[in-house]
């Protein structure tokens, strides 16, 4: 095996994931150059070039594409078991990425990556904050966060939350202003904060239950945000109504600052989990992620009022 090309591999790979020779650079702590460089030593080794280039895009070519297919995975095994025999002798170790959706983050990442922070240090997390659905496999990652609704079959699912219900939720400010709505036709009369799907682009219609059916309704407002967290802010700054998972209101609800409104309307989700492929169920890190986050589950189940 030619070791210069065998060194290389890893760069090819992360420029293929990454779209771009910059954000390559980047990720691997090297310069552009310095990346540019080590594509083009496996492009001579081989006597073809592995990306199509322009001034605004990067793209695989036919050989690129066959290389990356048969390099990615065994690099990929290869740390794993790197990580393995590392852990051997001591503490889970490593990089592990994990793809979530920001709502995912604040809800069942944070606590977990910070009582990893603690007890094991060798083990870095990244987290990479997504509003679409991704291949985990392909873009590299360990992991991803999701609404149980929302992952593939062919994956294993570990439970981060317990099921939640979605709530439309405003100040009490703004109920003084502008009324209670007293059913889901109402809502044409309020000032919904809308969300945006980022990958598609659509408005999202806020999923409710009516006279026992469920229903997609279309709201209007005078705000758009892709960011739940924002929609909260600014439901509690009395722009309008927000329609926002209930554990990320709780506190705030709890407390006076949101109230909800159309109670009867909530629909309830399947709760977030972790998914990944089976094969990778047995590295250390991974091991480490899931056995926090059970006993944090576990923990919240004792503590009322806390988020799992």
């Amino acid at each position: 095996m030619d070791r210069d090309l065998l060194s290389h591999l890893p760069v090819v790979v992360a420029v293929a994931r990454r779209g771009a020779f910059a954000l390559a650079a980047a990720e691997l702590g090297m310069s552009p150059s310095a990346v540019s460089h080590a594509v083009r030593i496996v492009e001579e080794r081989i006597g073809q070039p592995l990306f199509a280039r322009t001034t605004r895009s990067v793209s695989l070519t036919e050989a690129g594409k066959a290389l990356v297919e048969t390099a990615a995975p065994a690099l990929q095994d290869i740390a794993e078991r790197m990580d393995r025999i590392r852990s051997v002798k001591g503490r889970p170790s490593g990089l592990l990425r994990i793809n979530a959706s920001n709502i995912a983050i604040p809800l069942a990442v944070t606590p977990v990556v910070a009582a990893m922070a603690e007890r094991y240090p060798e083990v870095t997390v990244e987290v990479f904050a997504d509003q679409g659905l991704v291949d985990i496999v392909g873009e590299g990652f360990d992991a991803g966060v999701r609404l149980g609704e929302m992952i593939a079959q062919d994956m294993v699912a570990v439970r981060l939350t317990p099921p939640f219900s979605v709530v439309i939720v405003a100040s009490p400010a703004y109920i003084g202003r502008h009324g209670r709505p007293g059913g889901v036709a109402d809502l044409a009369n309020h000032n919904c904060i809308g969300y945006r799907l980022v990958r598609s682009g659509a408005l999202y219609r806020w999923d409710l239950i009516e006279d026992g059916k469920d229903i997609a309704m279309e709201t209007r407002g005078s705000v758009v945000v892709t960011d739940s967290l924002a929609a909260i802010d600014l439901a509690l700054a009395g722009v309008g109504l927000a329609y926002v998972f209930e554990p990320l209101a709780r506190a705030d609800l709890a407390a006076g600052r949101l109230v909800q409104v159309l109670p009867q309307t909530a629909i309830e989700e399947p709760g977030l989990f972790l998914y990944f492929p089976r094969r990778a169920a047995m590295a250390p890190k991974l091991r480490a992620f899931i056995d926090t986050a059970q006993e944090i589950g576990r923990a919240s189940l004792r503590t009322p009022g806390r988020v799992a």
